[in-house]
């Protein structure tokens, strides 16, 4: 199966081309920033798709990040995943960031648990817990970093993550500390494509992963919608 791999949702701009029969990373590109992705991402995926010598035709996945992230980068990424997808005819899936971040470590079957965290800014991560199997110890959530260092209840833990050094200098002293801090902007591009190789397209929707709305709101004094009428069939 050959996969193009996308990822806009944090502070940098990557794709990657796999393929999962062979086990070969076959092309891949990133570029680390802050913003700008809109104007980076589809000159990165020509560049990508041109190093692998293969047609948008020729693949049979496209894989995309879904957040928790920048919100703008996770449209950016969504829509040119959608609009490949569409033009190709072919499948796309979602992974969220959390995920891709802890997929190499799970894949070394440690026997730690996984911390996978994101800075939310307002002393708040994104995070999720898996042991070192994979097994969901805490769900996906946004929380104050106090309650994210709860989680030193499961032991010495791998902090993986754009906030694992954030959750490191605050980790309790009392707790076994932390057996590695892999402090990485963003998650590895090559485990993305991975992720979206083994996911189910029904149970993997390319659609925002959102754990908080965004923090930019209609004025409070511009005068409301009217309700609309849901579409049916």
């Amino acid at each position: 199966m050959l996969i193009l791999a996308i990822d806009t949702a944090l502070d940098a701009c990557a794709a990657a081309i796999l393929d999962s029969g062979t086990g070969t990373l076959i092309a891949q590109a990133t570029q680390p920033m802050k913003r700008g992705h809109a104007e980076a991402l589809m000159p990165l995926v020509a560049g990508v798709m041109r190093d692998a010598g293969l047609p948008f035709a020729a693949l049979d996945r496209i894989a995309v990040t879904t957040g928790p992230g920048s919100f703008t980068g996770l449209r950016v990424g969504l829509s040119a995943a959608r609009g490949i997808a569409l033009a190709a005819e072919k499948p796309v899936v979602g992974l969220t960031t959390l995920s891709a971040y802890a997929a190499p470590v799970v894949s070394e079957n440690d026997e730690h648990p996984i911390i996978s965290a994101i800075d939310a800014r307002h002393d708040q991560v994104y995070f999720q817990v898996v042991g070192g199997d994979g097994s969901s110890l805490v769900e996906p959530k946004v929380a104050p970093i106090g309650e994210a260092l709860q989680a030193s209840r499961f032991g010495a833990p791998y902090l993986v993550g754009n906030a694992a050094r954030i959750l490191a200098e605050r980790w309790p002293s009392e707790a076994p500390p932390p057996v590695k801090v892999d402090a990485q902007a963003a998650p590895d591009i090559a485990w993305v494509a991975w992720l979206g190789a083994a996911v189910d397209p029904a149970t993997a929707p390319a659609r925002p992963f959102y754990l908080r709305p965004p923090d930019a709101k209609p004025a409070s004094n511009q005068p409301a919608r009217a309700p609309q009428a849901a579409a049916t069939s």
